[in-house]
């Protein structure tokens, strides 16, 4: 899913926080144990430390959540910003997978799939998510070694 939005709008949003934005940021729940868990997955195989993370729990996470109109309560949709742009659910993650290294970028073969195709895949994983991987009681705390990479 895609929003049309002006890239870098958020820079004129007095709402949403001054950010780095010199990197794509995904924007993921952290209290969900599949998005944790691929969040985990994201900064493990991204050694050139291409990505930045935020929890859409986090001031910055709501913010851009309420900024590109969608629920800040419900938190079923990854966003991934690149290049100024927003970028949601299946198109979001295979956007993730496609700039990590290899083997992860065979992940594009995945938008020969009709996008509203993924997109009713990755509702129908996002509305089950909690029942799948469970929901932890606070938002993920990433390791040492990585957080420098998470915005708060």
């Amino acid at each position: 899913m895609r929003i049309a939005a002006v890239p870098y709008s958020y820079r004129s949003d007095p709402d949403v926080p001054d950010f780095p934005d010199d990197r794509p940021l995904i924007l993921f729940d952290g209290v969900c144990g599949i998005c944790s868990g691929f969040a985990r997955f994201v900064l493990r195989h991204d050694t050139a430390g291409l990505f930045r993370l935020a929890t859409a729990q986090s001031p910055l996470g709501q913010a851009l959540y309420r900024h590109y109109g969608l629920d800040p309560e419900d938190m079923s949709t990854m966003i991934v910003i690149a290049e100024g742009r927003p970028r949601l659910k299946a198109d979001a993650g295979i956007l993730v997978l496609e700039r990590l290294g290899p083997p992860w970028p065979l992940a594009r073969a995945a938008r020969l799939a009709p996008e509203w195709l993924a997109d009713r895949l990755y509702d129908r994983l996002a509305r089950n998510r909690y029942r799948v991987a469970g929901r932890r009681d606070h938002c993920m705390v990433p390791p040492a070694r990585w957080r420098a990479r998470f915005l708060a």
